[in-house]
This record gives C-alpha cells, sequence and structure tokens, in this order.
C-alpha cells in the first residue's frame, strides 16, 4: 500500500504563518502604550529639556540678550567673534582641553592598574584570581565616588590651605621645610597639578569598579592561556586585558572628557577667581561670570554652544581613534 502525497502550486502552506505575524504586527492597545511609555514619554521629554533649550541658546547667542530684558536685538555672530577674540575666553578654553587630554589619561591609567590587580593579577598559581582582601581594596577606592563634588572641593581647599592645611603640615613633619606656607592653589606652578589630582582621586574608585565589572566578564581561559605561554602579569593586562574591555574605555574616556570640558564644581570650590593668572579658569567658569556677573547672556550663550561643540568634537574623536584602532573589529 503506497501513501500518495498531493501537494497542490497552488497551495501556500507558510499562508497562516504569515497571516499570524501580520496579526501580530497590528497596533494593539498594549503596542502603543508600550510605545508611548517606553519611546514618545522619553523622546518628548528629551526633546524638551535638552533640544529645546539648546535651540535657544543658540538663539541668543546671535543676539544682545542681556538676561533681563525683554528683548533681544539681533548681532549676528559678533558674540562668537568677540569671545574668540577675548585671552581669558581663550585661556580657558586652553585649560579645558589640558584637562581632556591629562584627566581622561591619568584616571584611566590608575583605574585599569588597580581594576587587574584586585581580578586577575594575584597569585599565578592556581585559579586566576586578584590581590587578597581585593573586596576591601574596592569599597575603600569607591568611597570618594559617593561624596558629593562640591564637598570634595571644599575639603581639598582646606587640606591645600597653606598656613594650617594638612599637606603642608605632614610635609613639614617629613622634613620637607619648604612646603612651609606653600600655596598649592596659588602658585601657578601648581594650581592646575593640584586640581587635577583632586578629580582623579574623587573618579578613579568609580573607574575601577567599571573595568573591574568589564574583567569579570572575560573568559577566565584566556588569562590561562596567557600563562601557559609564559606572559607575564603586565604583558597579560595589555595584550588580554584591555584589548577585551576596550568598549568600556572608550565609554570611561568620553564620560572622562565630558567631565574634564566641565569641571565647573571643582573649579569654582578649589579656585573660584580661576587661580592665578587664570591658570585653572574654564570655560564654565567664564560663562557663568560672563551670565550672572556681567550680566551679558548672549555672549554666554555663544560659550555654551561652543563648549557643545567642543564636547561634541571630543566625543567624535575618541571614536575615531577607537575605530582607528581596531576597536569595531574586537567588538565583532
Amino acid at each position: 500500500m503506497t501513501a500518495t502525497l498531493n501537494v497542490s502550486p497552488d497551495r501556500d502552506e507558510f499562508a497562516p504563518a504569515r497571516r499570524r505575524g501580520g496579526l501580530r504586527r497590528k497596533l494593539t492597545f498594549d503596542r502603543i502604550s508600550f510605545m508611548v511609555v517606553f519611546l514618545g514619554l522619553p523622546l518628548a521629554i528629551y526633546l524638551v529639556f535638552v533640544v529645546s533649550p539648546f535651540i535657544q541658546a543658540c538663539y541668543y547667542a546671535l543676539t544682545d540678550w542681556s538676561g533681563f530684558s525683554p528683548t533681544q536685538n539681533f548681532v549676528g555672530l559678533a558674540n562668537f567673534k568677540r569671545i574668540f577674540t577675548d585671552d581669558i575666553f581663550l585661556t580657558a578654553m586652553g585649560n579645558n582641553i589640558l584637562l581632556a587630554v591629562v584627566l581622561p589619561l591619568v584616571t584611566i591609567v590608575i583605574a585599569f592598574v588597580f581594576a587587574s590587580l584586585v581580578t586577575v593579577s594575584g597569585s599565578s598559581r592556581g585559579q586566576t584570581r586578584g590581590l587578597k582582601a581585593s573586596g576591601f581594596y574596592r569599597t575603600v577606592s569607591f568611597f570618594p565616588y559617593v561624596i558629593p563634588a562640591i564637598v570634595i572641593g571644599i575639603m581639598w581647599s582646606l587640606i591645600y590651605d597653606p598656613s594650617n592645611g594638612l599637606l603642608n603640615g605632614i610635609l613639614v613633619a617629613l622634613g620637607f621645610d619648604g612646603a612651609k606656607d606653600f600655596p598649592w592653589l596659588g602658585d601657578e606652578r601648581t594650581a592646575m597639578a593640584a586640581t587635577i589630582f583632586v578629580i582623579v582621586w574623587s573618579m578613579v574608585g568609580f573607574y575601577m569598579v567599571l573595568f573591574v565589572a568589564a574583567i569579570k566578564g572575560i573568559p577566565a581561559e584566556y588569562y590561562e592561556a596567557a600563562r601557559v605561554d609564559g606572559a607575564g602579569r603586565l604583558r597579560i593586562m595589555l595584550s588580554v586585558t584591555l584589548p577585551m574591555i576596550r568598549d568600556t574605555v572608550q565609554t570611561a574616556w568620553i564620560y572622562l572628557g565630558i567631565l574634564a570640558l566641565d569641571a565647573f564644581v571643582y573649579m569654582a570650590a578649589l579656585n573660584p577667581g580661576g587661580g592665578p593668572n587664570n591658570s585653572t579658569l574654564v570655560m564654565a567658569q567664564q560663562l557663568f561670570t560672563t551670565a550672572f556677573t556681567k550680566g551679558q547672556f548672549g555672549v554666554a550663550c555663544a560659550m555654551g554652544v561652543v563648549l557643545a561643540a567642543v564636547t561634541l568634537i571630543f566625543a567624535g574623536l575618541v571614536f575615531g581613534v577607537s575605530r582607528l584602532l581596531g576597536g569595531k573589529d574586537d567588538a565583532r
């Protein structure tokens, strides 16, 4: 007995499945409510509180608005021409660029080294692990990050105090008599370095924990294979760990760069006047002074537009350099 299977050429066996898929794609109440709550509402908030103020700032940057007058006279690009011929603003921009180069580099290097030490740089025998009491080190290093930035700035301004500061007291007690009454924040040679140290101290713990989480996701077999090949701790850090967490490092670099291009709270707490010879003045400080002290909101908005443009350029450079170094290929 032979079974015969009759298949009609006009019959579409997958039509019911396609019809069911079409029904799923129809707009139902659940689908619409989901889109409204999780897409429409956040997009509306972003447009109202981020995009709209930025567009307003771009418009005000083209006027002579004082911030309190009901009218604004259109002046075109005069405000931009003014700030790019202002030596003080150019100095502030240079300080921001210096911070954007030095601060992420120093913070990421220190955080990466610490993260490697507490995760994979322990004993070279047995299972891959970090140093002993690594949990304690993570907790202690993360503690400064939970302190508000303004509190950190005020605290370190007292530590740096020339007369009664803790730092000079310790140095003098150790025999460094030249540190007596030395103004760390009042000397042009040390003001920026002292400020960068404070920001790094406050941020390195957070990025250490961020890198620790990324390193925990690397398969242990990679480290075991590197050990078998005779790689040391430094070689493992540079050839195994760093390439595997490249995306995390890129994200950290962008966030730290944005912090460096702002840095208003730290600078205002440590050196409200911009430091000796404006050595620690940043664009955000100059923007605040121009707007609320001088009453030149049009010029201040122009500074804000320039600051936003510099931030976007910085993020683009980080993405570009990461791609050139092989970040895209590693992500695959």
